[in-house]
């Protein structure tokens, strides 16, 4: 059932089947317990609906969870499975100590898929990393961690990248278990690579737009000597926020007949990008150029400025929002899958909240403390 080992990627991966299981309960089941079979006192599916119902009402850490446990009533204990004493009937809840245990050694990629959203009819998967800073030892990085969502702002999944190595060799191990059949995928440019483009169009029969950089020299080269100036599809827009006024101008070429060396590629995209700061009035301009396997009549330049900015999606409603509400980057969990696990759990409170109609994220967890032994549950849908 595990997709990720401590130290590298794996495909292997809970199937379209064990994801579209309608309960919560029944999901976690598919994975196997990590826990040696002498000394289990705690069911191990009651485990983990402790651990994400403690997390949506706000928990941030082992011991908050372990915390909230303990003082669930009977009745909470009873709707999430906790164990029974012999003598009293009595539920008894988890230990810190047993939750930290049995986070820091379930599959983080088989967790990831099964409380993730299934990306399949969706209009753009964006695919970003984000570092949980906090994780860092004296002898280890920080845990990297390759996320996906899609523009409704579900995460989809994510995978720790392995140490010593990039979130290139994770690109395809994220995104090989899903149909994206006629989604588009978005990433920054240290995602333009050949073997990424081949493998969404070809295997996954999905669509890509990605970003180039100077990381792409050749690439780069070829982009910015385009005649650009012939460009007749252009789009323009200009909006007014967040203490700035912006205006992005967007111009398409069709490339197929241009030489281009990059597979599936039919438009090639330049958005000029000019900001102005309200407040000191400083102007910043800024050129980024894209690729796309999309056709003209597929995207115009108004949807291919979208699709480029929809690749901030999950920087603005994953990773800022687990960094602030949860203080993600404060955490000290630093053993085994925790840091990955506890992500996890975290990205799966948002695709609760923001799933209820929660658009801010910390108000909805305020909502859920209210209660937190209750609205929880109910959320998640546990009898």
């Amino acid at each position: 059932m595990c997709r990720q080992s401590a130290s590298v990627c794996l495909i292997k991966s809970p199937s379209r089947q064990h994801r579209a299981l309608a309960g919560l309960p029944q999901r976690l089941a598919m994975l196997a317990d990590p826990r040696h079979r002498r000394g289990k006192r705690h069911p191990f599916v009651s485990v983990l609906l402790i651990a994400c119902s403690a997390v949506l009402a706000g928990a941030r850490s082992f011991a908050a969870i372990g915390q909230w446990a303990r003082n669930a009533p009977q009745n909470t204990l009873a709707r999430l499975g906790a164990r029974t004493t012999t003598v009293f009937g009595a539920r008894i809840a988890p230990s810190t100590a047993t939750v930290r245990r049995v986070l820091n050694a379930v599959c983080p990629g088989g967790l990831a898929d099964l409380l993730g959203a299934d990306p399949a009819g969706a209009d753009t998967l964006a695919v970003d990393g984000k570092s949980a800073r906090g994780s860092r030892t004296a002898t280890s990085p920080a845990a990297h961690l390759l996320a996906a969502m899609t523009g409704t702002g579900q995460t989809v999944s994510q995978l720790r990248v392995p140490d010593k190595t990039n979130e290139i060799t994770c690109f395809a191990a994220l995104l090989q278990p899903y149909d994206l059949a006629g989604v588009t995928v978005t990433a920054d440019a240290l995602h333009t690579q050949r073997e990424h483009a081949r493998f969404l169009v070809e295997d996954k029969k999905a669509h890509y737009l990605l970003l180039i950089k100077a990381n792409q020299p050749g690439l780069f080269r070829q982009l910015r000597s385009l005649p650009w100036t012939q460009a007749t599809a252009r789009r323009y827009d200009r909006e007014t926020g967040h203490g700035r006024k912006e205006t992005r101008t967007t111009r398409a070429l069709t490339v197929t007949d241009l030489g281009l060396d990059f597979p599936h590629a039919v438009q090639a995209a330049i958005i000029l990008r000019h900001r102005t700061d309200l407040r000191s009035g400083k102007v910043t301009r800024q050129t980024v150029y894209a690729l796309t396997d999309l056709t003209a009549r597929q995207a115009s330049p108004q949807r291919l400025g979208q699709l480029a900015r929809s690749q901030w999606v999950i920087e603005n409603r994953l990773h800022f929002v687990r960094d602030t509400t949860f203080t993600e980057d404060a955490s000290k969990i630093r053993t085994g899958h925790g840091p990955d696990n506890m992500a996890t759990l975290r990205s799966f409170a948002i695709n609760q909240l923001r799933g209820a109609g929660h658009p801010n994220i910390a108000a909805g967890l305020r909502e859920m403390s209210y209660q937190p032994f209750h609205r929880p549950l109910d959320l998640l849908g546990l009898a």
